[in-house]
């Protein structure tokens, strides 16, 4: 997880850094930069208008893309506190390490003029939380349950979700300034689909461990999404309107995230 996060940075930052040179190009009357075309594959540069195109008029965009990289914190939100209620207190968790992560991956909408777009994307999301307690949650069990390990202590104890996420977007961006670059409003629901659920422990007594179960995550999510930036760089806030677990203990707990994203385009 550490590498691709690293990895996903790296392409980033390096993206960042060939934009500006980009822009500038494209925004001088010389300008040329076109998609990528390559049959079945093409990568979208919506992020300009090209000179070939009248950017009043609408037309359909998409592709695959790399862009939207969510990093953040994750907060439990039981029934509208963040203090656990004592039905999910073994749920106790170390805000600083507990962490949201995705990226998109595809696109595909309408671009209606320069300034608003409508589209529907897809990528992956990860929710990583990181236990206080020494406790392993059981698997394949009908009910949400957990075994005390102590004495074992866990350096690290962490409980985390996978999910493919499908968000319906709603660009709002204005017109370029003289550096090349616009303010962007992208917000809109979404739709998540379960991957698998994911223990990850270390301690001296054993080492590393690794478990995948559903642990009862909801198989289907659904939320919304926030972002505001400027240029390449902004932030994000999720929200997930249903419950964070399929069990009756857990009703009512739900999960939000925070945090700076990387390319709105």
């Amino acid at each position: 997880m550490k590498r691709l996060i690293f990895t996903t940075l790296l392409v980033s930052g390096l993206a960042g850094v060939i934009a500006p040179g980009a822009s500038a190009q494209q925004d001088s009357t010389k300008r040329n930069r076109k998609d990528l075309d390559y049959g079945i594959v093409k990568i979208t540069r919506d992020d300009k208008d090209s000179v070939n195109k009248d950017p009043k008029k609408g037309r359909f965009v998409g592709g695959i893309t790399f862009t939207r990289v969510d990093l953040g914190f994750s907060r439990l939100i039981d029934n509208g506190s963040f203090n656990l209620s004592p039905a999910n207190d073994f749920l106790d968790y170390k805000g600083g390490k507990t962490s949201t992560f995705s990226f998109d991956i595809l696109q595909l909408g309408y671009r209606f003029n320069s300034n608003f777009k409508v589209y529907v994307a897809g990528g992956f999301d990860w929710t990583l939380i990181r236990l206080r307690k020494d406790i392993t949650i059981a698997k394949n069990s009908s009910e949400f349950v957990y075994t005390d390990q102590s004495p074992v202590h866990f350096s690290k104890n962490r409980f985390s979700s996978s999910y493919v996420h499908i968000p319906l977007n709603f660009e709002f961006r204005t017109s370029e300034n003289k550096n090349g670059k616009r303010f962007y409003l992208v917000l809109g629901p979404e739709v998540s689909f379960l991957l698998n659920g994911k223990i990850k422990q270390i301690s001296e007594e054993r080492g590393k461990e690794k478990q995948y179960d559903s642990y009862h995550f909801q198989s289907v999510r659904y939320g919304g999404t926030i972002r505001f930036g400027y240029g390449g760089l902004g932030l994000f806030t999720k929200y997930y309107f249903n419950d964070m677990f399929t069990t009756s203990q857990q009703a009512g707990l739900k999960n939000m995230s925070f945090g700076v994203t990387f390319g709105l385009n």
